[in-house]
This record gives structure tokens, C-alpha cells and sequence, in this order.
């Protein structure tokens, strides 16, 4: 499930969003310069879009310094053009999400998220938890060729197998709304790190003396993203903004764009 092939980072010189990343943005989104949508989705990417990034990664790859961490990944969403911006270029993590909290609310109320899904109740009975786990990755994010959908598929597992180790008691089929929630916060967390290791983590793996203290120093920001996203979800929950069937995308927009903003504030 691993994502292990090797990525220098999106280039320079395309599109802060791919013309392919689904839209998901919401009524009213503007960028903080009053660019529009359409303008703010066709900006290219200057050149040296991750510098800023890979500088500050790579001295916390040699001092373990958790504020050049911190430095490194607000600059990280600095190149993806800022969080107004990167949070549209996650479109595709925000689509899985939601795709993912029907395929889990499916499976609670017996309903497959469409004909002929692999989350057919009749199909699962009786099957190994490795296997529901497999059928709702299959689901969710089919194989497409993509290093997206490779980095998805293994936020899906990495999400649902967090899920049960956290809540030894839960069950695929009758999961809760806090269940939900849980998986789907998870998954938005492990795909955001994915993408960010693929764009600029080998300036750790390469400035890190070592391949252990690279995978500690990895290790260390995943945790600082997996923290910060799920800060952000909290702050809605206790807004009484929840992953309910009709905001669903709504919910997940606000929280990984709230994500993005605490990232961005600690550029230095």
C-alpha cells in the first residue's frame, strides 16, 4: 500500500491547481489578493516554488529544530500558492473524503455507495476485516495510474487501520458518527503528509545524517500534520459544524483549508 516511488515535487511553471483536480471549491471562496476562482486556479507556479520549503526542511533535518519544521511546511503551502490555493489543489483528497464517509455510512446502514460496489453487503458477509478494508479502498479509490490515487488508496488504509487500533470495539459495519468522523479527519491528515512528502520530504531524507534519524524527522511531521488537522476539525465540531450527509464537502473544505492557514502562519 506503501507510496514508494521517488518524486523531485511538483514542478514549476504549471498551474497551482491541475486542470484535472475536481472542483470543490465553495460559493463565495476568494483568494486573499481578490483574484477570483478562475484566476486563482489558472496562476503558475513560479520558479524555486518549494526553496522556501526545502531550505527550512533541511535544516530540521539536521538539528531536529520542530521550528524549522513548522517553518518548512508553511512554506510547503506557501508554493502550493496558499491555503485558499492548496486547498483546491487537495480537491481530489477533499472528493476521496467525502466519498469515503459514504462508502462508511454505507456500510452502517447496509446501503453500497452505487450499483454493483464492492461494498455490496452480500459480497462482504462473512469476509476478514482485511478484506472490508480492502473492498472500501476499491470502492472509494479505484487504481488509476496516478500518484494521487496511489497516495489515497494508502491514506484509506493507513485512516481505517488507525481507526480500529484506536477503537479496538468498533465494527466496519455499524461504525458511529465519532467513528466517521475519526477515519475521515485521519485520511484528509494522511493524505495531506503524502502529497507534502512526494513535493519536498526528500529535502529531509537527503539532509538528515542518516536514514533513521530521516524516517524520526519524517516521522515528526506527519505527527505536527496529523495534530494541526485534527485541531482544525475540533475547532468545527465545536462550532456545531459536523460530518453530516448534506455538508459533508463543506465540513471537510473548512477544516483542511483551517489546516493550511495555521500551516501558513508559521513562515519565517
Amino acid at each position: 500500500m506503501g507510496t514508494s516511488q521517488s518524486s523531485s515535487g511538483s514542478p514549476s511553471s504549471v498551474p497551482f491547481v491541475p486542470p484535472w483536480v475536481p472542483d470543490v471549491s465553495e460559493p463565495g471562496d476568494e483568494s486573499n489578493d481578490g483574484a477570483n476562482n478562475g484566476e486563482q486556479d489558472t496562476a503558475i507556479a513560479p520558479t524555486g516554488r518549494w526553496r522556501g520549503s526545502r531550505l527550512n526542511l533541511g535544516k530540521f533535518a539536521r538539528s531536529g529544530d520542530a521550528v524549522d519544521m513548522r517553518s518548512g511546511i508553511g512554506h510547503y503551502v506557501r508554493g502550493l500558492g496558499g491555503a485558499l490555493s492548496g486547498t483546491r489543489r487537495f480537491g481530489g483528497t477533499i472528493k476521496t473524503a467525502d466519498r469515503l464517509h459514504g462508502a462508511l455510512s454505507g456500510l452502517a446502514s447496509e446501503q453500497p455507495i452505487e450499483p454493483s460496489s464492492p461494498l455490496d453487503p452480500a459480497l462482504l458477509k462473512d469476509r476478514t476485516v482485511r478484506e472490508v478494508l480492502d473492498a472500501v479502498i476499491e470502492a472509494v479509490r479505484p487504481v488509476d495510474g496516478t500518484q494521487d490515487s496511489e497516495a489515497s488508496r494508502s491514506s484509506i488504509n493507513d485512516a481505517l487501520s488507525e481507526l480500529l487500533e484506536r477503537f479496538p470495539e468498533a465494527d466496519l459495519f455499524q461504525l458511529s458518527q465519532e467513528h466517521r468522523e475519526f477515519a475521515i479527519e485521519r485520511f484528509i491528515a494522511y493524505d495531506v503528509y503524502r502529497r507534502f512528502n512526494l513535493d519536498v520530504g526528500g529535502a529531509i531524507k537527503s539532509k538528515a545524517p542518516n536514514a533513521t534519524v530521516a524516517l524520526s524527522r519524517l516521522g515528526e511531521a506527519k505527527d505536527y500534520i496529523r495534530e494541526t488537522v485534527a485541531t482544525s476539525f475540533q475547532k468545527l465540531r465545536n462550532a456545531g459544524q459536523r460530518l453530516l450527509s448534506d455538508i459533508v464537502t463543506q465540513v471537510i473544505n473548512k477544516s483542511l483549508r483551517g489546516a493550511l492557514v495555521i500551516f501558513e502562519e508559521y513562515v519565517i
